[in-house]
C-alpha cells in the first residue's frame, strides 16, 4: 500500500517536472523570437530611414538579434 502512494507520488512529481520544463521552454523559444524580431526590425527601420539602397542594418539585425537571443538563452539557461 505504501508503494503504490509513493509511486503515484513521483509520478505526479515527474510529471509536474516536465511540465515546468515545458512551459520554461517555450517561454525560452517566444522570448528568442521577440529578440530577433525587435532587432530585426529596428536595422530594417534604420535602413530606410538613412536610405540605403543595400540593407546593410537590416543584415546587421539579423545577425545581432540571433547572437543576443542565444546570450539571453543561455543565460537563462545556465542560471539555477
Amino acid at each position: 500500500m505504501k508503494k503504490s502512494k509513493e509511486n503515484h507520488k513521483s509520478s505526479f512529481e515527474k510529471r509536474k517536472q516536465q511540465t515546468t520544463s515545458l512551459a520554461k521552454y517555450s517561454g525560452l523559444a517566444f522570448q528568442m523570437i521577440a529578440i530577433i524580431l525587435l532587432v530585426l526590425f529596428g536595422g530594417f527601420q534604420l535602413d530606410k530611414y538613412l536610405g540605403n539602397e543595400f540593407p546593410l542594418f537590416t543584415i546587421i539585425g539579423a545577425f545581432g538579434g540571433v547572437v543576443l537571443s542565444l546570450y539571453f538563452a543561455l543565460k537563462d539557461l545556465l542560471k539555477k
